[in-house]
């Protein structure tokens, strides 16, 4: 595939590649075809776990987060055991809306083009059940929901004009239905849930795949800002298993485990009457 964007990369000095020692990741050629991804929110949990899975599956990989340090380790654990660079690192904080059409601009002439993109950077600040807390609501929305607008809508327009690619959303089954717990961590994800959709919707006519994963409880660092019990929890190797296999067959939307499917089949359709007087 050719890259989408023919332009020549600007400058752009906050956000280089993290570490000094990264080469450029080999070109892809007919004999060795190599697919180029993005994942935004790499540096650990989900996305570290997929990132490895991706490179020892042959992709070219730009790893984006804030964590410089976990970022560059990430990146060696990829690289060293296959004595090649497969993965470069670019630190961003994906509320920083402004700098994602440079940094993408460099990216894609990095990796020589691009294939696909993950978006699973997210924040949880849960306000507890009596308190309300706006500054925390709007780190959520402009990280899990605005950050990914910022990323995935110029990507989805580079791959409806080459007709081809792979956008992956890491939204939650707390966006499924409106809780007490934490309204604003269930407002972005619902609204990253409808986000993808629109963007499915528009994009399947154009041969590129939109795929909406929709994760319970995983064993994360996030883990531990859940309120409550947190049953059927997965580790991450087993959500990136699931991921790996439903973008191989181009699936539109999946729940990992896939157990939550129909928990939230019977929670979407419970009435309003009951569901309000749940607890959680």
């Amino acid at each position: 595939m050719r890259s989408p964007v023919s332009d020549s990369p600007k400058p752009f000095k906050k956000t280089s590649p993290a570490g000094t020692s990264q080469g450029k990741p080999a070109p892809a050629t007919p004999l060795t075809p190599r697919r180029r991804g993005i994942i935004v929110g790499a540096s650990e949990g989900i996305g570290a776990v997929l990132a490895q899975k991706l490179a020892k599956e042959g992709y070219s990989l730009a790893l984006i987060a804030r964590r410089k340090d976990k970022l560059i380790t990430l990146c060696n654990e990829i690289n060293k055991p296959l004595n090649e660079t497969r993965a470069l690192s670019y630190v961003h904080d994906a509320a920083n809306y402004a700098e994602v059409p440079g940094l993408l601009r460099r990216i894609v002439a990095d990796l020589g083009g691009l294939d696909l993109i993950v978006f699973m950077a997210g924040v949880n600040y849960p306000p507890g059940l009596n308190n309300y807390n706006f500054e925390g609501d709007r780190k959520m929305v402009e990280v899990n929901l605005i950050g990914a607008m910022a990323w995935l809508s110029p990507v989805a327009e580079m791959f409806q004009n080459a007709k081809t690619g792979q956008i992956v959303g890491i939204s939650s089954v707390a966006g499924d239905r409106g809780r007490i717990a934490n309204p604003g961590y269930n407002t972005s994800k619902a609204g990253l849930t409808t986000y993808l959709e629109a963007l499915r919707n528009r994009l399947t006519r154009h041969g590129v795949n939109v795929l909406t994963v929709k994760p319970g409880f995983v064993k994360t660092e996030m883990l531990k800002a859940a309120q409550g019990a947190t049953p059927f929890a997965v580790t991450p190797e087993k959500a990136v298993e699931d991921i790996y296999k439903a973008m191989r067959e181009r699936k539109q939307l999946i729940y990992t485990a896939s157990i939550w499917r129909w928990i939230m089949l019977v929670i979407q359709h419970m009435p309003s009457v009951i569901f309000r007087r749940m607890s959680f």
